[in-house]
């Protein structure tokens, strides 16, 4: 529900090593920690490559594959499992007839080459089987949560692989999900998981 800042290390030593353990034997030469960062030695991998390594990853890492980059996505903290119960409340109190799904990887960009992971999907039930990704995937809007701006972003309008309308409201605002989705969201509570305190 929230990218990577670039300053903050994304991988601690321990999951690196156990990573390197877990990861297909002609790979694990390839593997490179430098400052917290995951880096592939001799060019990227390809997808098949990128798959390998992601199924052998301990549940402590998740990989994500973006412009032929392997990038390590933040695990899930307490805050973020919070963000999305709240979350998950507006949309059975408000569309019943809709599941909100956790962390579905996803096939994105023109010709399906990434991987990523979202925190959650809405969907009519079993609208989705092996989603494909975002705009990419002509997903109607995307919900941005940042926890590091306390604000919401709404993105909607896919067309050619990009959404065409972005609105931002800070958290505390109270905001329309366009009609496609008819959710009205009181970002209030959203307050009590700022992160002031606590960083992932």
């Amino acid at each position: 529900m929230t990218p990577d800042t670039e300053e903050r290390p994304q991988m601690s030593v321990e999951d690196f090593e156990e990573l390197v353990r877990r990861a297909p034997r002609e790979l694990r030469n390839r593997l490179e920690l430098l400052g917290g960062r995951l880096c592939i030695r001799h060019g990227p991998l390809d997808v098949e490559e990128f798959e390998e390594l992601a199924a052998a990853a301990p549940e402590t890492v998740r990989l994500e594959y973006v412009n032929r980059k392997v990038v390590v996505k933040a695990r899930p903290d307490g805050n973020h499992g919070e963000i999305f119960m709240w979350l998950l409340r507006q949309c059975m109190q408000q569309r019943p007839e809709l599941n909100l799904m956790p962390e579905r990887g996803v096939k994105a960009e023109a010709y399906r080459k990434d991987r990523a992971i979202t925190d959650g999907f809405l969907a009519p039930v079993s609208h989705f089987k092996g989603p494909m990704g975002y705009a990419a995937a002509g997903i109607p809007v995307y919900l941005l949560i940042d926890r590091d701006s306390a604000t919401v972003s709404v993105y909607s309008e896919p067309k050619d692989g990009r959404y065409l309308q972005c609105s931002t409201r800070p958290w505390g605002a109270t905001g329309e999900l366009p009609p496609r989705v008819d959710i009205t969201l009181d970002t209030e509570r959203l307050k009590d998981y700022a992160e002031s305190t606590t960083r992932r």
